[in-house]
């Protein structure tokens, strides 16, 4: 296939005018998708259905250490949710805290208490004149809100395949004790996909920050969320690699089964040191006498176990994956030796992340949009909705049919193409 770089004036003009009457068709029709977010489809949701019955009225809600679910207390969660969350994301039970439904309420409450108290003694950033965050980017815009909301400045720092750049970070980090912390979702990350290499962990573990309050806000989010039972990426431990290297205060692990089980409904905790937590439970006591243990106790008689929850993601494998190859195989077919961009083939996940020729995300969104195709807004991967090269597309093919995803990916290869060649033609 030949680049459209190769191409005359002429051919493209031409290639330009067929392109075109293909999206007039498509306009025509008054299509509604919808790839925006990475929510689960109703059918992943389905298979969630049996959740709903493994409790009832006639059910036993004493735990095995005789704890009434139905009542207060147990601030940090049951025990039997710490052994199946703890599997999940590789951590000791005994380091780990169950909240309620959602991850992201975890890492803003982390964010305020840190701001109104300190972190483990130290001053609180709403004290100090500069407080700082390191963004790798792409990455999760729910994360830059949070520190945005809080007033606290973000420096981009580019993503690797390998993961953030850690030259970047490690001078960044030692140089500045006004940057207290950085994003990093290390599986699969969101939106690229990529998953962090056993040398970029061990370089985190060994960070050497001015502050003392820096901390690594490690978001676990797709830890479990494979597309394949065999081909899968691994992700070495953050939190004994924190350990081994001197440095077990200076991670904070967030997870969640939001797409897992229900994104309404899940449980979401946080993995810490002993320290960490102690200074944690500080606030929670505070805040809380306890999440709800009776959903956490449905988790895990739904599950039962690790092994049964690897079972359950292999049913939201065989859900995502025809959606992930299709749009993979339509753009190698359609796109690929064109010229117009790049993508990643992620192994998991929610995301396929689009580059495409500087300064085209925003016109391709908006095209996109006027075709009936809603997408995440370009921009939205960086902090301050600012790409500054206008060429990050987050795809989110989770939610839609298979036919409709279908129909969107085609319309969003026309529109590739077509403000590719405008590019071309306007140099």
């Amino acid at each position: 296939m030949r680049s459209y770089q190769e191409m005359t004036k002429e051919e493209l003009l031409q290639e330009k005018e067929q392109l075109e009457a293909e999206y007039k068709k498509y306009q025509l029709r008054g299509l509604k998708l919808d790839m925006s977010r990475g929510k689960p489809s109703k059918e992943q949701l389905d298979i969630s259905m049996g959740m709903m019955d493994v409790l009832n009225s006639h059910v036993d809600l004493t735990c095995e250490d005789g704890t009434d679910c139905r009542n207060y207390g147990v601030l940090d969660g049951i025990q039997e949710a710490k052994v199946l969350i703890g599997d999940m994301i590789e951590c000791n039970p005994e380091n780990i805290i169950i909240y309620g439904n959602s991850s992201l309420n975890i890492m803003y409450d982390t964010v305020a208490r840190s701001m109104t108290h300190g972190v483990m003694g130290s001053t609180p950033w709403c004290k100090l004149d500069k407080v700082k965050f390191l963004c790798p980017v792409p990455g999760y815009d729910r994360h830059f809100a949070i520190t945005e909301h809080f007033g606290i400045e973000m420096i981009n720092v580019p993503m690797l395949s390998t993961g953030p750049d850690m030259d970047i970070v490690e001078k960044l980090v030692a140089e500045d004790d006004a940057i207290k912390g950085i994003w990093c979702v290390p599986k699969y990350s969101n939106p690229q996909g990529i998953t962090y290499s056993d040398e970029t962990v061990r370089r985190f573990a060994r960070l050497k920050p001015a502050a003392k309050d820096f901390r690594i806000y490690w978001d676990n989010a797709y830890g479990v969320h494979h597309l394949y039972d065999i081909d899968q990426d691994h992700l070495i431990e953050i939190l004994s690699e924190c350990k081994r290297a001197g440095n077990p205060d200076m991670v904070y692990k967030f997870c969640s089964t939001s797409k897992i089980s229900f994104p309404g409904s899940g449980v979401a905790a946080i993995a810490a040191s002993a320290n960490n937590l102690e200074d944690i439970k500080k606030q929670l006591k505070v805040q809380t006498i306890g999440y709800d243990k009776v959903n956490q106790l449905r988790h895990v008689r739904f599950f039962k176990d690790i092994h049964g929850m690897t079972e359950h993601m292999k049913k939201h494998a065989e859900i995502l994956r025809p959606k992930f190859e299709m749009i993979l195989n339509l753009f190698d077919t359609e796109l690929a030796g064109r010229g117009v961009g790049d993508w990643f083939k992620p192994k998991g996940g929610y995301f396929i992340c689009y580059e495409t020729l500087e300064g085209c995300a925003k016109e391709v969104v908006s095209k996109a949009k006027k075709a009936g195709v809603v997408m995440t807004p370009a921009g939205a991967p960086f902090p301050y909705g600012k790409d500054p090269k206008d060429s990050v597309i987050r795809i989110a093919p989770s939610y839609p049919s298979l036919e409709d995803l279908e129909l969107a990916a085609n319309i969003f290869v026309v529109c590739v193409k077509l403000v590719s060649i405008e590019k071309l033609l306007a140099e």
